[in-house]
């Protein structure tokens, strides 16, 4: 008794589950129902898998020759040493470049220091000439403002 009611609740849950399989179900909806708008249509024919045990047809070329492949290994060794060889070169430029920069510019002799010219006179005594007598080291009015000096 016990087993033919064990038997019977899992036959239940059995058609309860594959009642919930939406699978077939979607199927047979009307087009309108159960779809997004703007959903594309199903194709006609089930899509084809990729042939992954077939095997690629032959090749229409031939491999190279033994001759064929050094020939070609010492050309790109060839075109390998070239560009090396420039690199280092451009490298030497750039390293001779810097160096250059850190030493600074070229020191150029140097020249004479020029003379400053002698600053204006302004004041009373801009315009007028000397009378011959020393002054007494008194400053004019005007030279304060201008911070020039009397001959003593």
């Amino acid at each position: 008794m016990v087993r033919a009611r064990q038997r019977s609740i899992l036959a239940a849950l059995g058609l309860a589950m594959a009642g919930c399989s939406p699978g077939p179900m979607i199927d047979r909806l009307p087009g309108d129902m159960g779809l997004p708008p703007g959903t594309p249509a199903r194709p006609a024919a089930p899509y084809q898998y990729p042939a992954v045990h077939d095997m690629p047809p032959t090749r229409s070329t031939t491999p190279m020759s033994d001759e064929e492949q050094t020939k070609l290994e010492k050309d790109l060794q060839a075109a390998r040493d070239r560009q090396e060889a420039e690199e280092a070169k451009d490298a030497e430029a750039q390293k001779a470049e810097t160096q250059k920069a850190q030493e600074g510019p070229e020191t150029k002799p140097a020249q004479p220091a020029k003379k400053k010219p002698a600053p204006a006179k302004t004041g009373p005594a801009a315009g007028a000439k000397s009378s011959g007598a020393k002054s007494s080291g008194a400053k004019t009015p005007g030279a304060e403002a201008t911070g020039a000096k009397t001959n003593p």
